[in-house]
């Protein structure tokens, strides 16, 4: 059997185990030599255990053409983690990865056949069976927020949120009561909540036929509450603020997604971080500002974003996760 380098506890080690990815078993992997793990974002034992089944199966191994694949799957994903996580170009990918451009194509095949959000969907259904709960939810948390864009950013694509006196992009964001992602969509600024919750809650229902309720702020009232229960068969509720209340609240439910989107923000490296922090960590300058990108790429990288949510996911797997009471 070919042999690879894995990590144990999450630290290097220098004991040699029995890679059993599919390109090692069935491909050309172990023309490649092994790679030694050196950094925090390398999958350990237990995360490789959990993921490894669930990984989709290569298209030459279905009879669809295609050489078999030449390089880990494991040393592949980690390859990306590391990418997304440190914000590095694909040409500055470390020597002791693959090649770059193989990671890339790899990256890019499963982001343009959906395979990265089966995956990450995978996941999130393993972790709500492993809290006891069922694998589809019935309820969501709905949220968006505003961040600032870097000059470069052309205007194409930004714009001036009014209420919040910020120029740059949105992202809206769909939950389950866990904090666990549904459905992410970037767009300018001044689009509007109301506009922007019409599409990607059409889009999460289409995903999740049980989801039958949806929390959200004031900022969701008017025509979209008769839009979801007429058209999309969900029940949004609002969540509104006393106006007797003053100075920080928290308010039931909207604390779930309102968690997510500070971290996503501030990047806290938690269990209950959301995908879309990898997202916005490829899309910030140093300072928190936005780098230059098309809003539809912006929305494609919040595929693997959803893969890189997939760390934190496999780790709520493998190790006894603090529950979030709903």
């Amino acid at each position: 059997m070919p042999q690879c380098s894995v990590s144990t506890g999450g630290q290097s080690s220098s004991v040699m185990l029995e890679c059993d990815c599919l390109a090692h078993r069935f491909g050309n992997a172990a023309d490649n030599g092994s790679r030694q793990p050196r950094y925090p974002t390398d999958m350990t034992d237990a995360e490789w255990a959990a993921i490894r089944p669930l990984l989709p199966v290569p298209g030459w191994m279905r009879g669809r053409g295609g050489q078999p694949e030449a390089y880990c799957h494991r040393a592949i994903l980690d390859a990306i983690r590391y990418l997304v996580d440190n914000g590095i170009k694909w040409r500055a990918m470390p020597a002791d990865f693959p090649p770059w451009d193989r990671v890339y194509a790899f990256f890019r095949r499963w982001r343009d056949h959906g395979m990265v959000k089966e995956f990450h969907d995978r996941l999130r259904a393993k972790v709500r069976e492993k809290l006891g709960r069922d694998a589809e939810p019935t309820a969501g948390v709905i949220d968006s927020q505003s961040v600032k864009a870097d000059a470069v950013v052309g205007s194409d694509s930004r714009g001036f949120d009014g209420g919040k006196l910020i120029n740059g992009r949105k992202r809206h964001v769909v939950v389950d009561t866990l904090g666990l992602l549904l459905g992410v969509m970037v767009t300018a600024a001044d689009t509007g909540d109301r506009a922007a919750a019409r599409v990607l809650l059409h889009q999460v229902a289409d995903a999740h036929h049980r989801l039958a309720l949806v929390w959200a702020d004031g900022g969701y009232t008017g025509s979209l509450v008769e839009y979801c229960l007429a058209t999309l068969a969900l029940v949004l509720a609002i969540v509104r603020r006393s106006d007797d209340q003053k100075g920080f609240v928290v308010l039931p439910k909207r604390w779930i997604v309102e968690i997510c989107q500070a971290q996503c923000t501030h990047g806290v490296c938690c269990p209950a971080v959301s995908a879309v922090s990898v997202q916005m960590r490829r899309l910030y300058q140093p300072g928190g500002r936005v780098r230059r990108s098309r809003s539809s790429a912006s929305s494609r990288w919040s595929a693997w974003a959803m893969s890189r949510w997939g760390q934190r996911l496999s780790r709520r797997v493998v190790i006894q996760p603090r529950l979030i009471q709903a």
